[in-house]
């Protein structure tokens, strides 16, 4: 038997987050409900007593009551009201332990996760166990500040085939991941106050990772085909350095064209610049042959590569690496040595045989078609659940999408979607420098089951369309 409540609601609601009001009493009502304060079967107030009872208008007790009665946590009865629905639907805060709750990158859209390989982490496992039981000598002394000879050997060969990039494996540099190349190489070439151009919108790690270096950060405007090099001449045409993430591009999905890239060449060729090259996802392309790197058609020396494994492994994994200029070789290396004096061999070493064996490879070809999926199962909840008001940008590779927002929303709405929502993912908003409208959202589909994309995408895309409505946007075509 369901229960009821009085026309009061006796539980306390926060009401003092952001957005509307409408948006802040769906959040505390769904939090309540989800945490189950408020029992399954229970009736609601009446809307007008609700907004008598908390100072609110009626329409946002409405509104708050529609959304949660369309993510199927409440249920109208004909004459007799609104209730908290019989049978909650199971989501992953019902099933995922409590602590999981609390950490980061667990709720869709967060970015960079991962799904589980069974087949891959088996061979690596396997891998391991050998480096274990007949280990290197290398195991056991301070090794080279560089890595693994073995795994440079195979990442070598792995881009060459892969990305048109052809180096000496004495120029890799193995790391922790893209953030400590790009710290290494910052250290390396910035004295305090140097230049760095940074595309904007852009990738804020990246931002943050050279201001500590001591760079004066250079905003260039990003369009259709990446990063605008004139632009940046026109600013600052002696800077240092600049990062750009020229194969899919950060947060706009972006592919910089091939004028451009060859205008990026010559310019950091005439003013004794660097380019750290970003290539962080591009083993990920769902249609047609991977776009070639930068440093692949770098003639000059002037190009650093930075990739990662966490995007196409796993984060845990923490290996990454760089790919250096001969001219930068020995400053890199040293500013390696000062921090933590050489990476762990025992991983490397089974890294190595992941990809000489052709494990890797076959790995990504299985993975393709599972985040190809994602991606697509995002997009069209997000644009069906939003009654179009969001219209996403699907990109041909990458492991993230890009939604705008429509245009007139007032400012902060992009956040307060996302509180409504109970979401992750970044704002636009946050990836820029200079201020700009509209708003959105750069949302992450790989490594979240497709039940709990969808789930989160019918929330945002439904939290999305009720701001509009309240704002009064008129209603896209």
């Amino acid at each position: 038997m369901p229960t009821t409540s009085p026309g009061l609601l006796d539980l306390p609601l926060k009401l003092d987050g952001p957005g509307s009001q409408a948006q802040r009493l769906l959040a505390a009502l769904r939090a309540a409900i989800l945490g189950g304060r408020l029992a399954a079967g229970l009736r609601l107030p009446s809307s007008r007593a609700l907004a008598t009872q908390l100072g609110l208008r009626r329409n946002a007790v409405v509104t708050a009551y529609e959304q949660l009665l369309e993510e199927g946590l409440a249920e109208g009865r004909r004459g007799a009201g609104t209730y908290v629905a019989a049978r909650l639907p199971r989501g992953p805060a019902e099933t995922a332990p409590p602590p999981a709750l609390s950490l980061p990158g667990q709720i869709p859209f967060a970015l960079g996760r991962t799904l589980p390989d069974a087949a891959l982490l088996g061979h690596f496992s396997r891998l391991l166990r050998q480096q274990l039981k007949n280990p290197s000598a290398e195991h056991f002394g301070y090794g080279d500040p560089r890595g693994s000879l073995a795994l440079r050997q195979a990442i070598a060969v792995h881009l060459a085939a892969s990305r048109g990039v052809v180096c000496d494996p004495a120029r890799i540099l193995l790391t922790s991941g893209t953030q400590q190349g790009l710290r290494l190489c910052a250290e390396a070439l910035l004295a305090p106050g140097d230049a760095a151009w940074i595309e904007d919108p852009g990738y804020p790690t990246a931002r943050r990772i050279l201001s500590a270096a001591g760079a004066r950060l250079v905003p260039v405007p990003v369009d259709a085909a990446g990063i605008d090099v004139a632009a940046g001449i026109a600013c600052e045409p002696g800077a240092r350095l600049a990062y750009v993430t020229p194969s899919h591009q950060f947060p706009t999905g972006a592919a910089m064209a091939m004028a451009r890239r060859l205008a990026l060449l010559d310019w950091a060729q005439s003013a004794g610049a660097y380019v750290l090259e970003d290539d962080y996802d591009s083993e990920f392309r769902y249609a047609g042959p991977p776009l070639p790197a930068l440093a692949g058609i770098d003639g000059g020396g002037r190009v650093i590569y930075l990739g990662t494994f966490s995007k196409t492994l796993f984060a845990g994994l923490r290996i990454g690496f760089a790919v250096l200029p001969p001219a930068l070789l020995e400053r890199v290396v040293a500013a390696r040595l000062l921090t933590d004096r050489f990476p762990p061999s025992l991983t490397a070493g089974a890294l190595a045989g992941v990809i000489a064996g052709g494990f890797y490879a076959a790995h990504l070809r299985r993975m393709r078609p599972r985040y190809r999926a994602a991606r697509d199962l995002l997009a069209a909840t997000l644009a069906q659940a939003s009654a179009g008001w969001l219209r996403p940008a699907v990109p041909g590779q990458g492991l993230h999408l890009l939604t705008p927002l429509p245009a007139g929303l007032p400012p902060g709405s992009a956040a307060a979607i996302r509180a409504a929502a109970g979401v992750e993912g970044w704002l636009l908003s946050d990836t820029r420098m200079a201020p700009a409208e509209p708003d959105g959202f750069v949302l992450g589909f790989s490594g979240h089951p497709p039940a709990a994309l969808k789930r989160a995408a019918q929330r945002l895309g439904a939290a999305t369309a009720a701001a509009c409505r309240e704002t009064g946007l008129r209603r896209p075509g």
